[in-house]
């Protein structure tokens, strides 16, 4: 789409009046980037202290992104009704509440109690997600929401390299055999819930400033205007083609971040602990590629970049599933770099243009991230008898990515 109204200036990344929000925001991009990646630690630390499986393990991811699926749209009728700052408070809510039930999971010992907590921790990521993407992309100019997402992903990328920091250190570092003391987990959850309660309390008194109203826009292109009132919001091809895409998007993060650790141990012969600390570069590289992308977007279209990015992995799945030693190791942490602006970037295109239907977008957007909940099992499945092979399953998510970022333009 062509704006017809020109615009000689570049646009800006964001406006001062929006800084200390945007700063804000982008802290809690970080704090559920801890929470997801602990989770991949947790679904190792469970096989060995509940004696689980690798399928039965694979339900930490479950319901952690079937709360996606479950709270999408309640998160995204809250954030229209009460505002975004109300909504980020109601994700932290979950997210603490979430965190301290897993106080009564553990002194119970309970996989079933663990689901729950994980769950409700679950609906706070889900809101928070719900939240603060068009969050973002609203403080400031439309034309650079791709690079102020992927921005603020980037801190998500840091809480991704600090959640299995922080999961090795304290649950994994000292396993031993048949096990089943809990109290490490018990003790971490409690921390994680004191520091959201307290960042609630601290986001609580930010003042949030007047966002630019699309409808007052002279641009366009600058502010998110819908130019075609007259189609309802499934009618805007790009945004189903951005519900599509996220959904297999994060079926192969889902996955492909599940089994890490077990690929390290298995096929490397890493002890679990060093596996979990190879993780952490895993996330080191997701956050380099957060910026390189965000660098080279100012460069190549964002759609163009994602499609690169995508058909990039395939190759890194394919090296992954033939098991050669460190060339299938070092693919298998290159999945990370160009996973890196994938998720940002399909949220920040299936948002542009939507107007007053961008809340409603960003609550079925953020349900496509319940993909996570269930392709974790068929690679688990698989990789119940061969992990490798396992990483066959994700090159379909990133075919499909691919074709997003491909056709991107003409769907818009």
């Amino acid at each position: 789409m062509q704006s017809s109204v020109s615009n000689p200036k570049p646009a800006a990344f964001t406006e001062n009046k929006y800084l200390l929000t945007l700063v804000f925001v982008t802290s809690l991009f970080m704090f559920w980037g801890i929470a997801i990646t602990m989770g991949d630690v947790l679904n190792k630390h469970f096989q060995h202290v509940l004696s689980l499986t690798k399928t039965q393990s694979a339900f930490v991811q479950f319901a952690i992104f079937g709360a996606y699926f479950v709270m999408g749209i309640p998160a995204g009728l809250f954030m229209k009704r009460f505002g975004y700052k109300a909504g980020v408070l109601l994700g932290l809510g979950l997210f603490a509440t979430g965190s301290f039930l897993f106080v009564p999971a553990a002194s119970a010992a309970s996989f079933p109690y663990f689901g729950l907590a994980l769950f409700i921790l679950g609906c706070g990521l889900s809101t928070l997600e719900t939240v603060a993407h068009p969050f973002v992309a609203s403080l400031g100019d439309q034309r650079t929401s791709d690079q102020r997402i992927n921005f603020a992903q980037a801190f998500n990328a840091l809480g991704a390299i600090m959640g299995p920091a922080i999961g090795s250190y304290f649950l994994l570092r000292n396993n031993t055999e048949g096990s089943t003391d809990l109290t490490s987990v018990k003790m971490l959850y409690i921390a994680i819930g004191s520091v959201i309660a307290g960042i609630a309390v601290l986001f609580s008194f930010v003042k949030v400033p007047a966002l630019n109203d699309p409808h007052a826009a002279a641009d366009p292109d600058a502010a998110n205007v819908d130019l075609e009132p007259e189609k309802s919001l499934f009618q805007h091809r790009h945004f189903v083609w951005a519900v599509i895409a996220q959904f297999f998007n994060v079926a192969a993060q889902g996955g492909t971040w599940a089994f890490f650790i077990n690929y390290g141990h298995e096929k490397m012969g890493f002890s679990d602990a060093t596996a979990g600390n190879y993780m952490v570069l895993f996330m080191a590289l997701m956050l380099a590629g957060r910026f390189v992308g965000t660098f080279l977007m100012r460069f190549i279209a964002p759609n163009s970049l994602l499609a690169i990015f995508a058909a990039s992995n395939i190759l890194m799945c394919l090296i992954v599933a033939q098991s050669w030693g460190w060339p299938s190791f070092i693919a298998l942490l290159m999945l990370n770099f160009f996973f890196s602006i994938m998720f940002p970037t399909i949220f920040s295109l299936g948002l542009k243009n939507l107007g007053p239907h961008t809340q409603q977008g960003a609550s079925f957007i953020s349900m496509g991230v319940c993909g996570g909940a269930f392709f974790p099992f068929a690679m688990g499945a698989v990789a119940d008898y061969d992990v490798a092979t396992a990483y066959y399953l994700p090159i379909l998510c990133y075919a499909v990515i691919f074709l997003f970022g491909a056709k991107f333009s003409k769907a818009h």
